[in-house]
């Protein structure tokens, strides 16, 4: 019997790391070697993360077309400084996991053109900025899109110390994907209070981040799914059964593999709470413990 993977404990923070200077950092991933099943032995959770991969390019676009509309409105010298560099970081995120796409989905057989069109569509063409020719009404749809990206901003913060905090390691998981997503993971948790933090100068009431979590979280999951099941499907040593699938991706949340439905629904929960604050998600202290080994090691390369 294969042994179950170690389940790891979630580091918390036990001191005040103070304000931070958000910057974008000069990073590279080879994943030409790679494989689909960078997971050994988790097939559906390496198509569940890569879906990711593929994902979170269109989805840092959409963040950084929001800021840069809201920027010119935001008067407090703090939080501008933070937007610039949350707008840094989000824009290496895309180029990054860009860079990499066609080599490792084509390479492994799979277009990644199909669902990159409904990513862009959707938010690019639906969500994306526009004009409605009255400036109320231009400004209530930036607000929503700000809401949007702090509602999603949270999950992304989740996931940040979900994966620098998973079984990975030990069922041997491909170095560079793991390396790339601890990476990615790091820098959301660094800047995991900005997007809360312009939703909030911008409209600070309960109602509104109410209203946009009922709107995203059905529209997260869909999306998600959406993806992910394009992988499996398009992978021809992969289970058809959406059942056995689903059975996989809970085996993968038991072993610490991927994160369990439970503990993405109590993400999005805790977001809901009248008191809730970014700084609650994971620690800050294990995000920039890792990302200074990051800039050790691209120094050393």
């Amino acid at each position: 019997m294969k042994p179950r993977a170690r389940k790891t404990t979630p580091v918390l923070d036990t001191v005040e790391v103070g304000p931070l200077r958000l910057r974008a950092r000069a990073v590279s991933f080879d994943l030409s070697a790679t494989p689909l099943h960078w997971i050994p032995g988790y097939p559906v959770a390496s198509h569940t993360i890569s879906a990711y991969h593929l994902l979170f390019p269109e989805v840092e676009r959409f963040f950084i077309a929001a800021f840069k509309e809201a920027l010119p409105e935001i008067r407090d010298p703090r939080l501008r400084e933070d937007v610039l560099g949350f707008i840094g970081q989000e824009t290496t995120h895309a180029e990054t996991h860009d860079a990499s796409l066609d080599d490792f989905f084509l390479r492994n057989g799979i277009d990644p053109e199909p669902p990159l069109r409904q990513a862009r569509f959707l938010l690019g063409r639906l969500l994306g900025p526009r004009s409605f020719g009255d400036a109320e009404r231009d400004r209530q749809y930036l607000i929503t899109r700000l809401a949007i990206t702090a509602a999603l901003e949270n999950f992304t913060a989740f996931l940040g110390h979900f994966v620098l905090n998973c079984a990975w390691d030990e069922v041997g998981a491909d170095p560079a994907m793991t390396a790339l997503f601890r990476w990615h993971g790091a820098e959301e948790m660094e800047h995991r209070t900005v997007a809360h933090e312009v939703a909030e100068y911008f409209d600070a009431r309960y109602s509104r981040r109410v209203r946009t979590m009922i709107v995203v979280l059905p529209l997260t999951i869909w999306i998600s799914c959406r993806f992910i099941w394009y992988l499996i499907s398009n992978d021809p040593h992969t289970t058809r059964s959406r059942l056995r699938a689903l059975w996989q991706a809970v085996r993968a949340g038991r072993d610490g593999v991927l994160p369990t439905a439970a503990t993405v629904l109590s993400s999005m929960i805790d977001y809901l709470r009248p008191g809730y604050r970014p700084e609650s998600t994971g620690s800050m202290a294990q995000a920039l413990g890792h990302l200074a080994k990051v800039e050790a090691r691209a120094k050393v390369a």
